[in-house]
């Protein structure tokens, strides 16, 4: 009886991997003979200005989402709030009769600002190929002729191509490839597109909240996010919580020359400076008094995948020209499970052609807080203005007035940015998680990544909190990408990796 029930395990997971090996090739035939579509499809929709705060033309890509996915049949909808300026979120279904789970797929089609004038040679919402990545001398390519071969390392280069239009149109060809193959998915489709993402969701929780029985599922998988280093494929169980902080100093209530003023009118930017240095030591661990307290800890199986997965740092040094690192020798994927703090930029006077010789006013720094799971953004927050306060600054969320510059010589205007959020985490051998670690490997020949937690912030834990469901993110775009900086750009193997990768996960058993 034994041996009879170890065959037919045998012959089942025979045939089952014999599916899967099908229904791959199905849907590789399938985009290999219709790349051009999708490229023409994908480059129609990057031409469409996205930043989040630009109403009229983040509708123009919601309006554009709806006919791709009217194109697929997939019953489109918008999810809104009761405020018209908020960007909708583009939702559809499909229903598979028989299935027994319910998967969620997630992406976003905003993205962040951009100053035209820093991209080289193209703008961001022109989208060109390019024959190799810029920085390795990549030519401006005319776009292929419809019996012209598209060469897989070809870059596409515009806003979102890589974060996260690239998720919206591998998630749609992945669905529009097995249907047209004929394949029929193993769940419940339904598709979640957000047009805030990288305004920081703040509205997220209000549309969960309204659509909570339509949002039903099992997990939710999200599609945003780079591939490992090493070039391999990688399942990401957590995200960081994210908050964003502005800070202004304050000098003179007007611009002084410096010659006049030098040594005794104080400096803003000076001021800033002095400041900021004081939250990080020499090694970049952040000094703000409580802010590694509550870290929630890694569990053992955590542990074992970051020391299984490639050790990339070297080479990352050497790629990105830099002779140290940060992090008292640990390594990049230690350190991106523990809370940080970035400057993401700071203003104070004019430099290069426009520097004049003046003391200026006030000096701005935006501070990028990313969190881990056990923090809690507000109380991270609030850890960073009383760390302010013990520097000797008087603490305010507004401007000052004139008696609260006579009484106050160090005056800091401190304010969180809206839509602040907690990290997120998955278990990794719940049984959905191991079903997906499955079928992503069984897309690639190389040993996927498994990663706790990914370095980037999404708004997973808003999902969580509104929703009794799990997430995990399945990232495409190659880590080169340039995401939130110019000269954002897509390999286009990635895309064509992608769209397999998450045909699998629809099939998945």
């Amino acid at each position: 009886m034994t041996v009879l029930k170890n065959l037919l395990t045998l012959a089942i997971t025979f045939a089952l991997a014999q599916s899967t090996v099908l229904a791959q090739g199905s849907v590789r035939d399938y985009r290999r003979a219709h790349e051009h579509e999708i490229l023409s499809e994908f480059m129609e929709l990057l031409a469409i200005p996205n930043v989040a705060s630009d109403r009229e033309n983040i509708r123009r890509n919601a309006a554009a989402i709806m006919t791709i996915m009217q194109r697929r049949k997939l019953a489109p909808q918008l999810l809104e709030t009761s405020d018209p300026s908020v960007p909708p979120v583009v939702y559809g279904e499909w229903k598979t009769p028989g299935a027994t789970r319910t998967l969620i797929f997630y992406a976003h089609y905003d993205g962040q600002p951009t100053d035209p004038r820093q991209w080289s040679g193209t703008l961001p919402w022109q989208p060109v190929l390019r024959s190799a990545a810029l920085e390795t001398g990549g030519k401006i390519l005319s776009a292929p002729k419809a019996a012209e071969a598209i060469n897989p390392e070809w870059r596409l280069y515009a806003r979102s191509s890589g974060d996260d239009k690239a998720g919206v149109m591998a998630i749609l060809c992945a669905f529009d490839a097995l249907i047209a193959s004929g394949v029929k998915p193993t769940a419940n489709l339904k598709f979640f597109f957000e047009g805030e993402e990288e305004a920081g969701s703040p509205h997220l929780g209000e549309i969960l909240q309204q659509n909570k029985e339509l949002l039903q599922s099992d997990a939710w998988i999200i599609c945003d996010g780079p591939v490992h280093q090493s070039g391999r494929k990688q399942v990401v169980f957590g995200v960081r919580g994210d908050a964003n902080v502005d800070i202004t100093v304050y000098g003179a209530k007007r611009p002084l020359h410096s010659g006049h003023y030098g040594n005794w009118a104080p400096n803003p930017a000076l001021i800033l400076t002095k400041l900021l240095a004081s939250m990080k030591d020499e090694s970049g661990r952040v000094t703000i008094s409580g802010w590694y307290d509550n870290v929630e800890p890694l569990g053992a199986i955590e542990r074992k995948a970051i020391a299984e997965a490639p050790q990339y740092d070297d080479t990352l040094r050497g790629e990105l020209g830099l002779a140290r690192t940060e992090g008292q020798g640990k390594s990049l994927l230690e350190l991106i499970n523990e809370p940080s703090l970035n400057i993401n930029g700071i203003s104070s006077g004019d430099v290069g052609a426009l520097a004049r010789n003046v003391i200026p006013t006030t000096a701005t720094a935006v501070l990028d807080l990313r969190l881990v799971k056990g923090n809690d953004h507000a109380r991270q927050v609030q850890l960073l203005i009383e760390h302010i306060r013990k520097q000797g600054f008087y603490v305010s969320d507004r401007e000052p007035n004139d008696q609260e510059r006579r009484l106050h010589p160090l005056i800091a205007r401190v304010t969180a940015r809206p839509g602040g959020y907690n990290a997120e985490r998955t278990r990794m051998d719940l049984d959905v998680s191991v079903a997906l670690v499955a079928a992503v490997q069984s897309t690639s020949q190389e040993v996927i990544v498994r990663l706790p937690t990914a370095g980037g912030s999404l708004p997973l834990s808003v999902i969580t909190a509104n929703l009794s469901t799990v997430t995990t993110t399945v990232p495409i775009a190659n880590y080169d990408d340039n995401q939130h900086a110019e000269n954002e750009n897509l390999r286009l193997q990635n895309l064509w990796d992608g769209i397999e990768t998450i045909a699998a996960i629809m099939t998945m058993k």
